[in-house]
């Protein structure tokens, strides 16, 4: 006896909504199928149904699957989330009895089945069964930015797309962090989903449309939309930047923000951060760091040297004067040994005095490097300059006298460069003075670099020869603990607790 053959199944794709999107595919295999399936709400309407009616015949067998729940409460023990899976479950398995029968089904998807659609839980319960064949479909994405008339993303723009559905501070960070975004799933997370928009700052460049290519289409910016009239089928865009029209500014547009880059590329910039660098019309600052933030159309650079820094404020704030958006860029956080003090030094003169600036925090060199390190700074700790071109030595002196005597964990910026080579060895041999000669210090260079090392050595055996300005040392308090784990890895920490007396 011959065995018999199952069906096949498929996700068919119908468009965004206007049945003459459907493919060419998507009508064949519609014609094709002994079984048309598709997903509707209690009430019964299915707008997938409704795309594909003039393609469905009286002699196709029709299966609605009907959702138990939309947005409504249920008494099922698992909750929505379980009434859900059960619902699912259950579909599948009558969709399974056409398919073992031999007969060939067809699952009608509003857009592209495994975009956001409701086909996608049936592929996953029976792809593994039977032959499947998924048929793509124009997403609502493409269709908005069609309607609107205008790029979505264009050359090296990063395009995001995000569920309404997020918790509104996770909408706010990507908004933030992204070139182009489209956010779905309206309806009653519209409001979220405005405040998300307005609190990233990009509510003046967000568009909306509803019912894209459908009857009831409308268009229109975000910012004057009514949360009371937005439906599930309306989505938010933010179109490219690049060529994008900018409203006109005047001098009491001008903001200056200064960011901190982290200690190295984009992986330690934060989603502020990323979107601050991405709305400015002006970028200035230290060549090398300028260097770690990519290129976008339009926007201007001012590179400079690295020890201008009162001149590259005013620079910065002159720009933000006449009306521009300006971007201080610095390394690490903007505010420990940075340009947060130079713009907000300048800013106080009298002819700054209106100039809105604002300071946005990065991740620091001594974090980065206790990170890789392990948790040398578990405990209290102070971050002293090793750079006498700002201060005297003396001062810098007293101060890591003042710090080993307390028992602080050190982490110690800027200790040598080509003109400076002297300090590390006399601040080991001051230390040497209150701490173990086996107190560990960690070496971190280039953290998060292309050259990145960081290694654990004594505080007796500090090689001046091997410290460098890429390069931060932590220096430990009596408490701290330095081990190698059964993996071959130094790990360094301090304890959280310190012994009593």
């Amino acid at each position: 006896m011959s065995e018999q053959k199952t069906g096949r199944l498929y996700g068919v794709g119908l468009g965004p909504g206007d049945p003459a999107l459907m493919t060419l595919r998507a009508v064949e295999i519609i014609a094709e199928a002994d079984v048309v399936a598709y997903h509707s709400a209690r009430h019964g309407r299915s707008i997938a149904r409704s795309i594909a009616a003039k393609h469905i015949r009286a002699d196709h067998i029709e299966e609605a699957l009907v959702y138990p729940v939309t947005t409504e409460t249920t008494d099922h023990p698992g909750g929505y989330r379980g009434a859900m899976e059960d619902f699912y479950t259950e579909a599948a398995a009558r969709l399974a009895v056409h398919l073992d029968a031999g007969l060939t089904v067809a699952v009608l998807a509003e857009g592209d089945p495994l975009f956001y659609g409701s086909y996608m839980h049936m592929h996953k319960r029976l792809a593994d069964r039977y032959p499947t064949e998924v048929i793509p479909g124009v997403t609502s994405v493409s269709a908005a930015a069609a309607r609107l008339g205008t790029p979505l993303a264009e050359g090296e723009e990063v395009l995001t797309i995000l569920p309404g559905t997020l918790p509104e501070e996770e909408l706010t960070a990507r908004l933030a962090s992204t070139d182009a975004a489209v956010v779905m799933k309206l309806g009653r997370t519209f409001p979220a989903v405005r405040r998300a928009f307005e609190a990233s700052g990009r509510l003046p460049e967000a568009r909306y449309v509803e019912r894209a290519t459908m009857a009831g289409e409308r268009l229109g910016d975000l910012a004057d939309t009514d949360a009371a009239s937005v439906p599930y089928f309306a989505v938010a865009v933010l179109p490219s930047r690049i060529d994008a029209p900018r409203p006109g500014r005047t001098p009491g547009d001008g903001e200056v923000v200064v960011v901190g880059t982290g200690p190295a590329g984009p992986l330690w910039l934060t989603p502020e951060t990323r979107g601050a660098l991405a709305a400015a019309d002006d970028l200035v600052g230290y060549t090398t760091y300028l260097e770690r933030v990519p290129a976008r159309p339009g926007q201007v650079r001012h590179g400079s040297d690295n020890k201008v820094e009162s001149e590259r404020a005013e620079f910065a704030l002159d720009l933000a004067r006449r009306g521009r958006r300006v971007a201080v860029v610095s390394g690490g956080d903007p505010g420990v040994f940075a340009m947060a003090t130079a713009v907000l030094e300048a800013a106080s003169q009298e002819e700054y005095a209106d100039v809105p600036v604002q300071v946005l925090p990065g991740v620091t060199a001594a974090n980065a490097a206790a990170a890789r390190a392990g948790a040398p700074l578990g405990h209290d700790y102070a971050t002293i300059s090793l750079s006498d071109r700002l201060k005297p030595w003396e001062v810098i002196a007293e101060r890591l006298r003042a710090a080993a005597s307390a028992d602080l964990v050190l982490a110690l910026y800027n200790p040598g460069s080509r003109s400076r080579t002297w300090q590390v060895g006399k601040a080991r041999d001051l230390l040497l003075e209150h701490r173990s000669p086996d107190t560990p210090v960690v070496l971190g260079r280039d953290v998060g670099g292309p050259a990145e090392s960081v290694r654990t050595v004594r505080l007796a055996d500090l090689d001046p020869a091997e410290v460098d300005m890429r390069t931060i040392l932590i220096v430990g308090s009596s408490q701290t603990r330095w081990v190698r784990r059964g993996d071959g890895r130094q790990i360094v920490w301090t304890p959280r607790r310190y012994p009593e007396g």
